[in-house]
This record gives structure tokens, C-alpha cells and sequence, in this order.
């Protein structure tokens, strides 16, 4: 094997082993595992995204275990394919109070969540309503390791932009609790 072979391996080698120190606590529940319907006529994005959009599901008392969870995450995208016809559940990714995060349309698709944003961003939402209280530490926690990951992987650009929703459209979401939280994580901006 020639030099640059080995070089070669070893970075990738080296990366693979930094994403999974860096994440290895992330739990990212597939689509089947909260019995998704399927998506109609997905969107791909190619490419990295410049933007993580945060919101909150707003259901007043959240989960917190895996089958109230599940529960939620499959009666917000009835609600979406039903109500407000979009072509699946308008996230990318869910992060819930069981301790996992959820994949919802998953990376490299266009979400349905802040209008002027879906194709240059992931959208990630919390189940429960923060406007007076914050999310676990162990929630904010996956999110930011989803956000690493996203980025390790290649979906998310390294100079990216952390908004809440509130800061796209007119609305209180992702309540003010955990906006105050984002706030002071790096890459979020005032826009």
C-alpha cells in the first residue's frame, strides 16, 4: 500500500473515530420505530445547509417515554399530512423526553417548518411547550450533539446559523424558555 493510501485511511479512520466520541451518547430512533407513514414525494437537498431552525412542539405536557413519545411524533405528522397537507411530518429531526432523538424527514431533505427557510436548513424540534420552562439538560444535550453530528457528516456547513422559529415568522415558538437557552450556543445570531 502506498503512502497517500495510508494517509488516507488514517483520516478517515481518525474522523470516524471523532464522531463517534463526539456523539456516541446520541440515540437517533429511525422513521419505523414511531410507525411513520410514508412521505409523499420527498424533496432531496443537495449539499450542506446554512441554518438549524428550533422549534417546540407545544403540547402542553411533553413525554417522556418512549410510547407517549412515539405517540406524539405520529399524531404531529398526521396532523401535517392531514391538516396542512404537507408530504410528511415538517421535521427534520425530534428530540424528545424519553432521551433519543427521532428521525423525522432526516437529513438531506427539504423539512416543511419555516417557510423562507425549508431548503437551506434542518429543523429540529423539541416535544413539550418551553415558554416557562426549559427543556432536560439531557434534551439539549441530543440536540447539540445532533447539531455536531449534522455537521460532521457533511449536511450542515461549519459556519452555519442557529435560529429559533420565532426569529423566521411571527410566532412564540420555541417558547421563550428554550430560546433563552439557544441563545447563548454557539453559531446562534440575531437576525
Amino acid at each position: 500500500m502506498n503512502t497517500s493510501a495510508v494517509k488516507f485511511l488514517t483520516i478517515v479512520a481518525l474522523s470516524a473515530f471523532a464522531l463517534c466520541a463526539t456523539t456516541q451518547a446520541l440515540t437517533i430512533e429511525p422513521r419505523s420505530s414511531w410507525g411513520a407513514a410514508s412521505a409523499r414525494s420527498p424533496s432531496r437537498i443537495n449539499g450542506a445547509v446554512e441554518y438549524v431552525i428550533i422549534h417546540h412542539s407545544d403540547n402542553p405536557n411533553g413525554c417522556t417515554t418512549s410510547q407517549q413519545c412515539q405517540r406524539m411524533i405520529k399524531a404531529i405528522q398526521s396532523d401535517h399530512k392531514g391538516r396542512r397537507n404537507f408530504s410528511d411530518i415538517g421535521y427534520n429531526f425530534i428530540v424528545a423526553g424519553d432521551g433519543k432523538v427521532y428521525e423525522g424527514r432526516g437529513f438531506g431533505l427539504q423539512g416543511s417548518h419555516a417557510p423562507s427557510y425549508n431548503r437551506k436548513s434542518i429543523g429540529i424540534v423539541f416535544i413539550g411547550n418551553f415558554e416557562s420552562n426549559a427543556p432536560s439538560a439531557q434534551m439539549l444535550q441530543n440536540a447539540k450533539d445532533l447539531i455536531e453530528l449534522a455537521k460532521q457528516s457533511g449536511y450542515l456547513r461549519s459556519d452555519y446559523t442557529l435560529l429559533g422559529h420565532r426569529q423566521t415568522k411571527a410566532t412564540a415558538c420555541p417558547g421563550t424558555a428554550l430560546y433563552n437557552q439557544i441563545k447563548t450556543w454557539p453559531h446562534w445570531k440575531e437576525i
